[in-house]
């Protein structure tokens, strides 16, 4: 078992880490900081697994740091607090999303969207504004600043609110910023995975219409009697896809596989927006017409901030929406991974940490 550890860090930790991109996880001993005045500790209960884990662990967007902890869908129970602390008490559940830090003083700190700050700080995979490299969720415990964690209502059972930290504001943010939240709007939801299936129940919240878009016609029935969807479509399938241009206000399009965007776009109503939150590896092939006539736009957008995130947890625990997850072991990950990695997971893995990591230690 390896030991790390890092300049001003004296607190050790537990987790599990991969040295290289071959992504394989194993136990892992480090340091993290003391907690600091505006700090809290925070005792890892859940984990949630993220794709970007996986493309992280793999290296394959070419910026991973070894050894790698991954994990920003964390969800635990406030260990100690800094004297300075006032939005947590010792006990609180909390949550702990994609970002630890940011500037503070650009326009986008100012407007609460730390989540475009250029110097915003990634809860693992990225590097402290003290020089310390940083250490994700499938570990014992995490220290973080007080302003960019979030309050879990009791009511929202903790280890299916872990994956809303990410796929759930993924979800969230881009419906209310570009106006697809309402009564009288139709929702297209491409891919009915980790954030899909999440998506097509805020929507249903919200009070939209949702039509969910998949290549295969296997998911159906969980689209549309398990989470509420109004309408499915199968992408290749011509007819099916005919019958449904030009009826939607919005598409949000979950896939981060290679595939044509120019279907999709036909969905659209005149000033549709398509909204893209997977990082395909592959440039679009795209018709500028396809967008004049019609007045049609794409865009792009990630996560959100944390005063938005708080709304979001908020608005789940009122409307009942969860996650539907399987709840793993630590020792379990690397399987999950491989699984993962073939689409092989409804819908969400989470890692009970509490319960199962300590027992890997040896």
């Amino acid at each position: 078992m390896e030991r790390l550890g890092e300049k001003y860090q004296s607190v050790e930790a537990f987790g599990w880490a991969a040295r290289d991109s071959s992504g394989h996880l194993s136990p892992f001993v480090f340091s993290r900081r003391e907690t600091g005045e505006e700090e809290v500790r925070v005792k890892v209960l859940y984990c949630g697994v993220c794709h970007s884990d996986l493309h992280c662990l793999k290296n394959e967007w070419h910026s991973s740091i070894y050894p790698l902890v991954p994990g920003h869908e964390i969800v635990g129970e406030v260990a100690e607090i800094g004297r300075k602390v006032s939005k947590f008490s010792i006990g609180d559940k909390i949550g702990v999303g994609c970002i630890v830090d940011s500037c503070r003083a650009c326009e986008s700190c100012r407007e609460d969207q730390e989540n475009y700050c250029t110097k915003s700080v990634a809860t693992y995979n990225g590097v402290h504004y003290d020089g310390t490299v940083n250490y994700g969720g499938y570990s014992d415990h995490i220290v973080v600043d007080e302003c960019y964690a979030v309050k879990i209502p009791h009511t929202l059972p903790l280890a299916s609110a872990a994956p809303l930290l990410c796929a759930g504001i993924s979800m969230y943010s881009p419906m209310k910023y570009f106006g697809l939240a309402g009564q009288g709007k139709h929702i297209g939801i491409v891919g009915l995975g980790g954030l899909g299936h999440i998506g097509v129940r805020f929507a249903k919240a919200f009070g939209s219409k949702v039509t969910v878009v998949s290549s295969t016609a296997g998911k159906s029935k969980d689209a549309l009697e398990n989470f509420g969807a109004d309408g499915f479509l199968v992408s290749t399938n011509e007819d099916q896809m005919q019958a449904a241009m030009g009826t939607m206000d919005g598409i949000i399009d979950t896939v981060s596989a290679s595939h044509p965007i120019l279907p999709l776009v036909g969905l659209l109503k005149p000033n549709g927006k398509l909204v893209l939150l997977g990082a395909t590896e592959k440039p679009f092939d795209l018709h500028a017409f396809s967008l004049i006539l019609g007045r049609k736009s794409i865009a792009g957008s990630a996560i959100g901030g944390i005063k938005e995130t708080q709304e979001m947890i908020n608005f789940a625990a009122e409307h009942g929406i969860k996650a539907e997850i399987e709840t793993i072991s630590m020792e379990y990950v690397n399987t999950a991974m491989d699984r993962l990695a073939k689409g092989d997971v409804r819908y969400r893995f989470v890692i009970d940490i509490a319960n199962t990591l300590a027992v890997t230690r040896s």
